[in-house]
């Protein structure tokens, strides 16, 4: 065994030991040699808590290390990468699911809260105009951007108009959305009898055109109302209504409605309509619906303050009853709302 040198460089002394050719040994380069690599006690370390060892030359790590990444890649080229040490473990799908999912979910709330919110139609309060069954998209920034939770306006965009179909809060019980027409605005003088409006003097047009019969309603009147800048058709019965529990057989409806519509003859048994006279306070607006006889509005329990719109009610994007057979109705689908 031939000795090829010694080094030392500061307090590090390393002696390197070649093969039997006589060529200094290179760790991982020479054929048929092994690399033996001593570390030589420091005589100057004195007594020191490590041994006075110190490390081995730089040129065996750096083999060393180049032998550990020649393995490395071996492994990958074999084994799968969630074996290899060091590489990626692989996410959860729930989790890959999340994050995609997150962006949709934050753009449709962004969208329901600030921009378009959709609502389905409970009742006959708004026929002939909406059905129940009627599933619509109401512009929710057609009268200012709302703060979601506090509902008060922060971007002023627009005023409601009259004859807009409007979604609010009842005032009553503000937990509960309900969907009438805006007959009067603030500071109007609105008067209502025997279904007709006047505001300010002036009496809205209304013209009756047709008997309305659709098996539940019976022997109604179907009226074109010309209500600011909207034209819209409205339900109503020249005689005070008798509200009945039941439907007529074959309705399908269930609601406490007054479906028959009587003659003059008998008008007498159920008295006259109340008038309808006031004046419509600053901030508030006056709602009616267009099923005149059979809607719950402002002509009974008040009006509604600004901060209780929700928005304009603009399209209908879907129908379907559950308690009405035949399926949806297509022919709704997409229809503007007048």
């Amino acid at each position: 065994m031939v000795v090829g040198s010694q080094s030392v460089t500061g307090d590090r002394r390393v002696d390197e030991v070649g093969g039997g050719n006589g060529r200094k040994g290179d760790p991982l380069g020479v054929p048929g040699s092994r690399p033996v690599v001593r570390s030589v006690r420091d005589p100057r370390a004195g007594a020191r808590d490590d041994g006075g060892v110190r490390d081995v030359e730089p040129t065996a790590a750096c083999g060393l290390a180049r032998f550990a990444r020649r393995v490395a890649v071996a492994c990958r080229a074999v084994l799968p990468d969630a074996l290899v040490p060091g590489s990626a473990i692989p996410e959860p799908g729930t989790v890959d699911y999340a994050r995609s999912f997150f962006p949709v979910a934050l753009v449709v709330l962004l969208l329901r809260s600030f921009i378009f919110e959709p609502f389905r139609i409970p009742s006959d309060s708004m026929m002939p105009t909406l059905l129940d069954g009627d599933f619509i998209i109401v512009n929710k920034y057609a009268y200012g951007l709302r703060l979601p939770v506090l509902n008060r306006k922060f971007i002023p965009v627009g005023e409601p108009q009259r004859g807009d179909v409007v979604v609010f809060r009842y005032p009553l019980d503000p937990s509960v959305n309900y969907i009438k027409r805006l007959v009067g605005l603030p500071g109007d003088h609105v008067e209502v009898e025997n279904d007709r409006i006047t505001i300010n003097g002036k009496p809205v047009q209304f013209d009756v055109t047709s008997r309305y019969n659709d098996g539940c309603y019976v022997n109604f009147q179907e009226a074109t109302e010309h209500l600011g800048e909207h034209v819209h058709q409205s339900l109503l019965c020249p005689v005070p209504l008798e509200i009945t529990p039941d439907p007529p057989p074959g309705c399908n409806r269930k609601e406490t409605r007054g479906y028959l519509c009587g003659d003059h003859a008998v008008a007498g048994l159920f008295g006259e309509a109340a008038k309808f006279s006031k004046d419509v306070p600053a901030g508030m607006y006056f709602m009616m619906g267009d099923n005149r006889d059979n809607s719950d509005d402002s002509r009974f329990w008040g009006f509604v303050p600004e901060d209780n719109l929700v928005g304009k009610a603009t399209r209908i994007w879907f129908n379907y009853d559950l308690q009405r057979s035949g399926g949806p109705k297509w022919s709704r689908i997409g229809k503007a709302i007048e």
